[in-house]
């Protein structure tokens, strides 16, 4: 098993557990729980490999992952009431898998021969768009919409992933340095609630 592999699993398992707390808190079924669960753990990637048409997609290739969702869900559900005493959870969960699933979106792009912009940008919809889809879904403007930094950290992410690698850099120090960015800047943003500028247009009154 390589790192890839084992990035991929722990960012599976991190959206997952977001996911089913997400939708657990909304109230929705135990269907209800397993499809929002299951789009926010492979909705970047199936959106990613759509793009670079990496098809069938990832999670066809390996049914693995449908079980693990499957598993992590039922665990999800079983153990709700202790990993809700977790401050945050839902917040802790999804942050380790953006910043996961960031790099992973990255090294894609990198092995397939992208442009490092271009990959950047598929480590922000590959950490981003599951989030995205769980919250249409959810009847939500997604998060990456609305003035939370959410996307810009995965993006800040990204661009220390490619400095990173341009330079030789340990795979593990490159890794582990992109994660950490992306998590501190997560912290740093909710806890001195830091945020992008709103923009709206005047409304007019229309003349009759």
């Amino acid at each position: 098993m390589t790192i890839f592999d084992i990035l991929d699993i722990l960012g599976t398992i991190a959206f997952v557990i977001s996911g089913s707390l997400s939708a657990m808190n909304r109230r929705l079924d135990l269907f209800g729980i397993f499809i929002i669960a299951f789009v926010t753990s492979i909705g970047g990637g199936t959106i990613r490999d759509i793009l670079i048409g990496n098809t069938p997609v990832s999670w066809m290739q390996n049914t693995t992952t449908i079980y693990l969702i499957g598993g992590v869900t039922v665990f999800s559900i079983i153990f709700r009431n202790k990993l809700d005493y977790l401050k945050g959870s839902i917040f802790l969960f999804d942050t380790i898998g953006l910043g996961v699933f960031t790099i992973i979106g990255v090294e894609t792009g990198i092995n397939a021969g992208l442009e490092p912009i271009v990959s950047v940008a598929l480590g922000a919809t590959t950490g981003c768009f599951g989030g995205v889809v769980r919250d249409i879904l959810c009847n939500e403007i997604p998060v990456i919409f609305r003035k939370e930094i959410y996307a810009t950290a995965s993006i800040a992410g990204g661009i220390c992933f490619m400095i990173l690698y341009s330079f030789n850099i340990d795979q593990n120090i490159t890794h582990i340095s992109t994660a950490m960015l992306i998590i501190i800047i997560r912290l740093i943003v909710v806890k001195f609630k830091v945020s992008l500028p709103l923009f709206t247009v005047r409304s007019h009154n229309n003349i009759k």
